[in-house]
């Protein structure tokens, strides 16, 4: 893109979806760009000791890079300061060549727009240079993919659908078993063994799954109650989510294939009513 005012050539900053692990998943668009020879690709990494996950995609499709690709440092941490650092860090090193008039390709696993490092990265470049285009290739979430494999539907007719970071603990998740049919519990590494023994107590253990790395070659699935027991004290890879299927909830009267205004009601199993009344 030319800048209107100075004449100047810009590169766009495109945020490429890879979907979740299988490069079977990657898009068109995001192939055809991902064969384009003048452009500079970068790529998420959690630390100077962990491959990128986004670039194994790429590698496993046996795309050719271009000579010009990097990592960016994303660390793994709640720090405000490191994680304000690590984005301007990363947007100082696309920033000279977007100026320049190349353009780059940010390699993302899943979906760019949904829970992305690209997202940090898109908006740092534009705070330091408003001008800069950016684009998101759209991609496979990792929970679609993840029921597509599982031949689960993710949701059907007037299903509600929670989409949820675990970080945000048990409680919360608790308090959403009132409104949704399907629970999407994301990033479950650091609570494993509370989410595990919430789902035993709620009876829910027989209606959920569990995927690791989906589409990778080491993906790894747990479906029944035993399986997912045996996850409470083992160590699981952040690439991890949960879905929870909730069979107790009972919706509101419909008119016409909509709800009343009214609450839904929640019923919980026996084992439910008999601790909250001990």
């Amino acid at each position: 893109m030319t800048d209107t005012l100075s004449g100047q050539l810009l590169g766009t900053l495109y945020g490429v979806s890879l979907g979740p692990g299988d490069p079977g998943l990657i898009t068109r668009r995001a192939w055809l760009l991902l064969q384009r020879r003048d452009t500079a690709w970068t790529y998420p990494a959690r630390s100077t000791k962990t491959p990128s996950y986004a670039f194994a995609i790429a590698q496993r499709a046996e795309l050719t890079p271009p000579e010009d690709h990097q990592s960016l440092l994303f660390p793994m941490t709640h720090d405000e300061a490191k994680l304000t650092r690590a984005w301007l860090r990363a947007a100082d090193a696309v920033l000279p060549k977007l100026q320049a008039g190349q353009d780059v390709l940010f390699l993302v696993e899943g979906d760019a727009s949904t829970y992305a490092t690209f997202c940090h990265l898109a908006r740092t470049v534009r705070a330091l240079d408003e001008r800069i285009p950016v684009e998101v290739v759209a991609g496979v979430n990792a929970f679609t993919a993840a029921c597509a494999t599982q031949a689960l539907p993710l949701c059907e007719q007037d299903d509600t659908v929670a989409l949820v970071p675990a970080a945000y603990g048990v409680s919360a998740i608790e308090r959403l078993l009132h409104d949704f049919d399907t629970l999407v519990l994301l990033k479950v590494k650091p609570l494993i063994g509370e989410l595990i023994d919430w789902l035993q107590r709620r009876e829910l253990l027989a209606h959920t799954r569990f995927i690791e790395r989906c589409g990778a070659p080491d993906e790894r699935v747990m479906v029944t109650p035993d399986e997912l027991l045996s996850l409470r004290d083992t160590k699981v890879s952040y690439l991890s989510l949960m879905i929870v299927k909730n069979p107790h909830r009972v919706r509101g009267e419909r008119v016409r294939g909509c709800l009343k205004k009214t609450a839904p009601t929640f019923n919980a199993p026996a084992s439910i009513l008999n601790e909250e009344s001990a």
